[in-house]
């Protein structure tokens, strides 16, 4: 089969997903507020009022919501007969990976929205992420990393799930900075899936993108809504699984270090992780509790505006991840 996926769809998909995000917005925020899902004011905290914690429901709604009209539209064969082939083929032949995604999304969110309502403890909420990213890899999305071996796919994965759903909830910590973090990570992704036509992981990484994209007025540089654990999980996870899924080591003599690329595209969100939990070992600290150490905090003390730092960092990320192409 001559793969010839048409450009315009990514940047239908993208659109799509933008809308749906953005136009379901207020509806979610006001559903929030009135489920009481809502995030204090507090210790480490610098907003003065009640924010609503609607981020989760607005991302997963801009991505499924398309999703699924795009499933349905492809079933019904109304996309053009080369777009209707390639999805119907796509779709078939990654139905139960496609499938156990989507029911890890929906875990992932699920998990967040009850930690948003009643706070559970790192143990028991660790556990609750290591179940879905089980059952992620059980349906096929996994990382080999050339090692023949199961248990080795197996483990690293479950620690990739792990590592990146709480390194984006690290980088939760200032308007719009995890959102905007994940939106570049997911376009970078899906532009290395669209270079070999790996349309259908392309094409679910532009929904990442135009899901967070959406949702990001909503969140930067003022907050009407926040992400809250439902959002940073959820986003973690998409960005994770995005990660696993396409080749990154394409091309007619292809780099063999082009494997590391996830590590670059995931560039400041790593550099956070490593420095915030260096740091509170160092101190004695257990990783898990919150402080306010991150690199966004760092440039606040530094002199820049919390919207200045988020920017700052934004544009670092992109710098780092555009480095990835060098690789192919």
């Amino acid at each position: 089969m001559e793969y010839n996926f048409p450009t315009w769809a990514y940047f239908a998909v993208f659109i799509t997903a933008s809308a749906a995000s953005a136009g379901t917005s207020c509806f979610w925020i006001k559903r929030a507020k009135s489920w009481g899902l809502v995030d204090n004011p507090g210790h480490r905290k610098i907003h003065s009022k009640p924010i609503p914690l609607a981020g989760g429901l607005i991302v997963a709604t801009g991505l499924l919501l398309p999703l699924f009209a795009a499933i349905i539209l492809v079933e019904m064969s109304i996309l053009g007969p080369t777009l209707t082939e390639l999805s119907t083929y796509g779709l078939s032949e990654r139905t139960l990976q496609l499938g156990g995604l989507i029911v890890g999304a929906i875990g992932m969110l699920g998990l967040g929205l009850y930690d948003d309502r009643t706070p559970m403890s790192a143990g028991k909420k660790l556990a609750f992420q290591f179940l879905i990213a089980v059952i992620v890899a059980g349906t096929g999305t996994r990382i080999t990393l050339f090692v023949p071996n199961i248990l080795f796919s197996y483990g690293v994965t479950i620690l990739w799930f792990l590592m990146l759903v709480n390194a984006f909830n690290f980088t939760d910590n200032m308007n719009g900075l995890c959102t905007g973090l994940g939106a570049i990570s997911a376009f970078i992704l899906s532009v290395h899936s669209a270079i070999p036509e790996h349309y259908l992981v392309a094409s679910l990484g532009f929904l990442v993108a135009g899901s967070l994209f959406g949702f990001l007025p909503s969140n930067y540089p003022k907050a009407n809504t926040f992400l809250g654990d439902s959002g940073s999980h959820l986003v973690g996870y998409l960005i994770a699984a995005l990660a696993i899924l396409p080749h990154f080591h394409h091309g007619a003599q292809p780099n063999k270090f082009g494997v590391i690329s996830p590590l670059l595209i995931l560039g400041v969100v790593f550099i956070d992780l490593c420095w915030v939990v260096s740091f509170r070992l160092w101190h004695g600290k257990p990783i898990y509790i919150g402080d306010t150490n991150h690199l966004s905090h760092q440039l606040v003390k530094r002199g820049f505006s919390v919207s200045q730092a988020v920017l700052i960092l934004w544009c670092l990320h992109v710098a780092i991840a555009a480095s990835s192409f060098f690789l192919i």
